[in-house]
């Protein structure tokens, strides 16, 4: 399942690397809290989390939290395409009811994540690699 865990990893990396690389173009959106300012939390805590994954290899919380993380990523990009989510106190308001080609890769990316996620939750093999 070693495998698994390292692709894992690499789908979160490659999402949190697209949140990075747009946060810039979305820095003006919002009032108190930028988009920008939560593509870089959401890039960071994916990355982390990617090495989190690859440094406890034996621990159930990382599979976990990268599952958390997967399935609030897509269904954040997913969501923003299709519904107006509105501001929710300092939260700007998210809508950008476009897909272009990194959101399309942030979201196949998280996608992935989630579902390998849960294949290692439903092998119960989240623990010792062999």
């Amino acid at each position: 399942m070693l495998a698994v865990r390292v692709v894992l990893a690499v789908a979160l990396a490659l999402t949190g690397g697209v949140h990075l690389d747009l946060a810039g173009s979305y820095d003006a959106i919002g009032e108190q809290i930028s988009v920008g300012a939560l593509f870089r939390v959401q890039a960071v805590v994916a990355l982390l989390t990617g090495l989190w994954l690859l440094a406890q290899r034996t621990a159930r919380p990382p599979v976990l939290a990268a599952l958390l993380l997967a399935v609030l990523s897509t269904l954040a990009v997913v969501l923003s395409v299709y519904v107006r989510l509105p501001a929710l106190g300092p939260l700007p308001e998210l809508y950008e009811p476009v897909w272009y080609a990194e959101k399309a890769v942030a979201a196949v990316a998280a996608g992935v994540a989630a579902a390998l996620a849960l294949l290692l939750l439903s092998r119960g093999r989240s623990g010792p690699v062999p």
